[in-house]
Order: structure tokens, then C-alpha cells, then sequence
């Protein structure tokens, strides 16, 4: 693709009312995520549940991309072709997770560095042919005494950057993930003060790369306390945290942000997006990149039976529509209700 067609799929992947199902966990992460329901995870069983992600009717009003694992974008769906041209069938466009995880960070306990570099412009050029229109690649960072270091936000924002400016060339738009965990006691200021750190690091990085910054998309976590820290916040409040940690951060040339939901629920993580968006405008557009925000609902449905299926299906419909509305700052608890009552 041309630069200029890079920049319209980042623009297509931000469209009003649409977002990112993120589908690319790595085999440990869905091997727990089938364990809590009791589903072996086998190559079958995770063919079986993205075909029925992928092929619910009328999602694609909601969706824009989906983000594919290495497995999953050389599997085929049921009703035959693969699942990249499955996606592109229905008007959405297929991704590729192409990091290969987080390892520990040598000589700084309790940091971690995203590996996946080498082989990655070869490995970029097989998932353009092989149907992906974009990529992304998340990095991991702590909260704790005496972390995140300067040292492993530059480490981390530089592989972000390597790796943006490697899909360029090869065609692809990309998404960039750097993630503050919600792991720890620390509150929603120590969060913010890291958020703004990460992403003041990271964008320079990006420039220093040369990579255009109207051509990729930033994928961050909300702005939040950390799980053990016993803050409770509405969605408001973390609505003007995080839109205040972007606007000191993240230049108005990036298209758009699309949030990870990092841990919440789907509820939580539709609630908070839905207050960003009512108080916009923004510099750029406000979507999500969810996972567990939109799937956990339908997993559990579907547990692995087949006669699951319909009402996995419909729960992962209703989650996108909710998702689609919070696009529009037009969600409410009573959309949650309208599917318990369905």
C-alpha cells in the first residue's frame, strides 16, 4: 500500500460508530480463558470460537478490524474461506498481532521488554500476502516501588517505534500499544503520571523513527487506580483523567486512539468510553481495540457447545452495539437491560 492508503486504514478503522475486536490472544492467554469455562484449547477449539465471532450476522455495523493472531490468520472458517477474507467479506478489515510477548527486562526486576523484532519485515510481508491490512504490537508497563525506570520506557517505546516504522514499509498500518497495567495499589494520579511519561517517550521515539503519524493508531489503557489500590471512580471521573493524560501526549495528527480495556469489565470499560466521548470533540477520534470487553459474555455462552452458539452470537452483537453507542457518547445502563430481558 501507499502512505496514502496507509493513512485511509487507520481513518477506516476509526469510522464513526465502529471499533476493534481484538482476537489475538496467545495460546497461554486463551488456554486460561478456556479453562475457566473447561474448554481444552486445541487448534479446533479456537477455530470454532473466532468462527463464531467473526461470522455473527450484522457486526460488521459495529466493527472496523479485527486483530488476528499468527494461528488465526492462516485458519479457514466454516462456511469456507479463510478468515481474513471472511472479515473482508463482511467490510472488515483483518490485523495481525506481531509481537511475540513480553520477557523480562535483563538487570531491571520487575520491568519487562517486548522481543519480536528479528525476522519481523519478512514476517510482515507473509501477513500483508497472506490478507492483513494492519498490525500492532503492545508493550507492558509496571507500577510498583521504584518503577516503571526512564530507562524501560525508552526500551519499550523504541520497539513500539521499530516496529510502526517496519509496517510502514511494508504496507501496513500500525497500531501501537503501550499498556499501563492496572496491577498494584497505586492511584489514579500515579497513573496518569505514568500514562502522560509513556506516551511523551513514545511519540517521540515514533518521530525519531521518521514513522507518519497520521498513518498508525494508538491503542493505550484508560487512565485508572490499581486493582488493589481501593479507589472507586465513576466513569466520569476516569473519562477526565485519561482525556487530560492524551492531550498532554498524543499529537493531533494520530487519527484516532483505541482503547484497550485492560482488565475491566465490559460494562466499566463501555461505561468509561461512552463518558470520553460525551465530552468531546477531541484532536482525535475515541474507539476502543476490546477484548475481554467484548468477549467474555459470549465465551461463557458458548463454553465449548455448539448449541451455544445462538446465544454467544447474540451477546457479542448486543456488547459491539453497546460499544458502537459509547462511539457516540449514546450508551446506558439501560442498553444492558434490553439484552437481560431479551
Amino acid at each position: 500500500m501507499t502512505h496514502e492508503q496507509i493513512r485511509a486504514v487507520a481513518r477506516e478503522l476509526v469510522a464513526p460508530g465502529k471499533g476493534i475486536l481484538a482476537a489475538d490472544e496467545s495460546f497461554g492467554t486463551i488456554e486460561k480463558r478456556f479453562a475457566a469455562i473447561n474448554v481444552p484449547s486445541t487448534p479446533e477449539s479456537r477455530r470454532d470460537y473466532r468462527d463464531l465471532l467473526f461470522s455473527t450476522k450484522g457486526v460488521e455495523e459495529f466493527l472496523s478490524g479485527v486483530i488476528l493472531f499468527d494461528e488465526t490468520i492462516r485458519q479457514t472458517s466454516h462456511q469456507g474461506p479463510p478468515f481474513p477474507a471472511l472479515l473482508l467479506q463482511k467490510g472488515i478489515l483483518p490485523g495481525i498481532k506481531v509481537d511475540k510477548g513480553a520477557v523480562p527486562l535483563a538487570n531491571y526486576p520487575g520491568e519487562r521488554i517486548t522481543e519480536g523484532l528479528d525476522g519481523l519485515r519478512g514476517r510482515l510481508s507473509e501477513y500483508r500476502d497472506l490478507g492483513a491490512r494492519f498490525t500492532k504490537w503492545r508493550a507492558v508497563i509496571g507500577i510498583g516501588e521504584g518503577i516503571p525506570t526512564r530507562y524501560a520506557l525508552q526500551a519499550n517505546a523504541r520497539v513500539l517505534a521499530h516496529c510502526a516504522a517496519l509496517s510502514q514499509e511494508a504496507g501496513l498500518t500500525p497500531i501501537v500499544e503501550p499498556e499501563v497495567l492496572m496491577e498494584g495499589d497505586h492511584g489514579i494520579e500515579r497513573c496518569e503520571e505514568v500514562t502522560i511519561a509513556t506516551l511523551r517517550l513514545l511519540f517521540f521515539e515514533l518521530q525519531e523513527h521518521r514513522v507518519s503519524l497520521d498513518g498508525l493508531l494508538l491503542k493505550p489503557n484508560m487512565v485508572l487506580p490499581g486493582r488493589k489500590s481501593g479507589q472507586k471512580l465513576t466513569p466520569a471521573e476516569v473519562a477526565v483523567a485519561t482525556l487530560r493524560a492524551l492531550r498532554q501526549s498524543v499529537p493531533a495528527a494520530v487519527p484516532g486512539i483505541v482503547f484497550l480495556s485492560g482488565g475491566q469489565s465490559p460494562e466499566q470499560a463501555t461505561a468509561n468510553l461512552n463518558a470520553m466521548n460525551r465530552m468531546g470533540p477531541h484532536p482525535w477520534e475515541v474507539s476502543f481495540s476490546f477484548a475481554r470487553a467484548l468477549q467474555e459474555p459470549p465465551m461463557r455462552a458458548w463454553a465449548g457447545n455448539p448449541a451455544g452458539v445462538p446465544e454467544a452470537q447474540r451477546l457479542f452483537y448486543h456488547r459491539a452495539r453497546c460499544n458502537s453507542a459509547a462511539r457516540h457518547g449514546r450508551y446506558s445502563p439501560e442498553m444492558e437491560r434490553e439484552t437481560s430481558a431479551a
